[in-house]
């Protein structure tokens, strides 16, 4: 019987399964200035295996799905998929996110080691950036933009906890759009 090689997800493996929290903060931007909604998600992390490209790079990923409710209404407010990439060779970890409101993000960045052995991803992007950079449509450029984004995960055995960074220029300023929680795997 032919044997399947195991696949080396690097500090991707940390990520692994399904994650619920109910201790999410969202700062967003509202007309009058910023609202604050606390929220409850579900995060699914799928391994994909790896992929290689122009014969060269080998890449293991996982596939994402984040949905996204506030307390105040029990209702999703936000929806996102995307991919967490392993590029080996080069050490770095990319985060490829689509949101429904138009937007697409390439980030990028490393993994550490944090206290206790957690694992720790961060990765960033902006708008201008040649390489990791941030795709919108044209009304969200216009009305909305997104300017740079970044995000921290650490994951310490079955917990995880994150914080994003979005910064958006919207209503006539430039505002940093937060979103923290912190969840557990099971």
């Amino acid at each position: 019987m032919p044997t399947t090689p195991q696949i080396d997800y690097g500090p991707l493996t940390a990520l692994i399964g399904t994650w619920r929290g109910d201790k999410g903060m969202d700062v967003a931007p509202d007309p009058e200035g910023r609202e604050e909604n606390p929220y409850f998600e579900t995060i699914t992390f799928t391994p994909i295996g790896d992929v290689t490209n122009a014969n060269k790079q080998v890449l293991v990923g996982l596939r994402y799905h984040q949905t996204v409710s506030r307390k105040s209404t029990n209702l999703p407010f936000h929806d996102q998929t995307g991919y967490w990439i392993w590029d080996a060779a080069a050490s770095t970890v990319t985060q490829s996110l689509l949101i429904p409101r138009n937007v697409g993000v390439l980030a990028a960045g490393r993994s550490t080691t944090g206290a206790g052995g957690a694992v720790v991803l961060e990765v960033s992007s902006a708008a201008d950036s040649p390489d990791w950079g941030i795709v919108q449509s044209p009304f969200m450029r216009d009305n909305a933009r997104t300017v740079s984004f970044r995000h921290r995960l650490t994951v310490a055995g079955n917990t995880l906890t994150y914080d994003e960074t979005t910064v958006v220029d919207i209503y006539g300023t430039r505002f940093e759009h937060t979103d923290t929680n912190t969840l557990t795997r099971g």
